[in-house]
């Protein structure tokens, strides 16, 4: 290929599923837009590459992650993976798909938020999300599981270069997306269901400030889908849109106009480019600056891992559970004891002792 293709994220615009039983209909519904975006947009350029965004199939609108697991839990894949293999083969595309709750039996205590990368040869790789948006998304981050031995943040090489993907919450912390430009990530990936007030909008306008620095900080192209559902379908957030491309000098290449909605914004992706940009700048390359022994934070766990022997086993993935290790690590960072804090001790000590009763 040349090294210029295009991307599309294909922003959606569901109510949130209640059973497993009405994800085929968004399903049929994103397998009908993948062919309707390839085929419209072909007269001016190929299609490669297409995302959807977090919470596409599924949302955890169940506290509890027993209901959860009865009610829209899949494995993944799945027959919905297996409709979009058979989309992308037709069609020669990428698809990057929206978010499962997917239930595992290698980890059955546990629900994971997963995506999957699938091409023209089927399934490439499987991302659960690091970062679980605290304490509301009571999903499992696969590193808090001591028996996990996959890549936490895989990077696949492919003839649209080397894709990476991260999902919402995880884009608040530059380190995930720091690991995956490491790994040789050229196009980073961001699936997302973000919500207002820190959307595409001043005064804090989060989308759209993280996409463009997480790409011009690790000289990548983003190509980031948000949630375009209507609050009265997906309470009790409002959801912005604001779907975009950004390149690696972290300029907005195309993007969404603000607002919910079911809306597909496209953008150039062109490699050859980005790869010799890379090759032969020696200013703001902070890939290769970056003095990491000079960063010892990372020594230190601030969150901790759920810990089986230490806790109760059925707590750890509940609301009580997770306040309880949000306390834990407040005080290892000398938060905990004043106003608010003070309460998540209380949190911490009250779960504690309904732990070991």
């Amino acid at each position: 290929m040349s090294g210029l293709y295009y991307a599309a994220c294909c922003q959606t615009a569901f109510a949130c599923p209640r059973d497993r039983e009405e994800i085929a209909d968004r399903t049929a519904r994103m397998c009908r837009m993948i062919e309707e975006v390839v085929a419209g947009y072909e007269p001016f350029f190929d299609v490669r590459l297409l995302a959807f965004p977090e919470f596409a199939h599924a949302a955890p609108v169940y506290p509890d992650p027993a209901v959860l697991r009865a009610r829209l839990a899949l494995p993944v894949p799945n027959e919905h993976t297996d409709a979009y293999e058979r989309v992308a083969k037709k069609l020669g595309c990428y698809i990057q798909t929206g978010t499962f709750i997917e239930w595992d039996p290698a980890y059955p205590e546990v629900l994971f938020n997963t995506t999957c990368l699938i091409g023209p040869t089927g399934v490439l790789s499987k991302y659960r999300k690091v970062n679980p948006w605290i304490p509301w998304e009571l999903l499992a981050s696969p590193h808090d599981l001591p028996e996990y031995k996959e890549p936490l943040f895989p990077v696949v090489e492919t003839e649209l270069g080397k894709l990476g993907v991260a999902i919402c919450y995880d884009w608040l912390f530059p380190e995930a997306i720091r690991e995956i430009a490491l790994a040789g990530a050229e196009v980073i990936i961001r699936i997302s269901a973000y919500m207002d007030p820190w959307g595409t909008c001043s005064p804090l306008e989060w989308w759209t400030l993280v996409n463009r620095v997480r790409a011009l900080e690790n000289m990548v192209f983003v190509v980031a889908v948000n949630q375009g559902a209507n609050r009265q379908d997906y309470p009790p957030f409002s959801w912005p849109g604001g779907s975009m491309l950004v390149d690696y000098d972290g300029r907005i290449l195309a993007q969404a106009e603000p607002g919910p909605g079911e809306k597909v914004v496209v953008g150039p992706i062109a490699l050859e480019t980005l790869r010799a940009e890379r090759t032969r700048r020696f200013g703001h390359d902070m890939l290769s600056h970056l003095r990491s022994e000079a960063y010892t934070y990372l020594r230190q766990p601030r969150f901790p891992p759920a810990n089986k022997e230490a806790e109760d086993p059925a707590g750890i993935w509940t609301d009580k559970g997770v306040r309880l290790r949000i306390a834990r690590g407040k005080k290892k960072l000398g938060f905990a004891g004043q106003g608010r804090e003070t309460c998540h001790e209380e949190t911490a000590s009250r779960v504690t002792e309904e732990g070991s009763a």
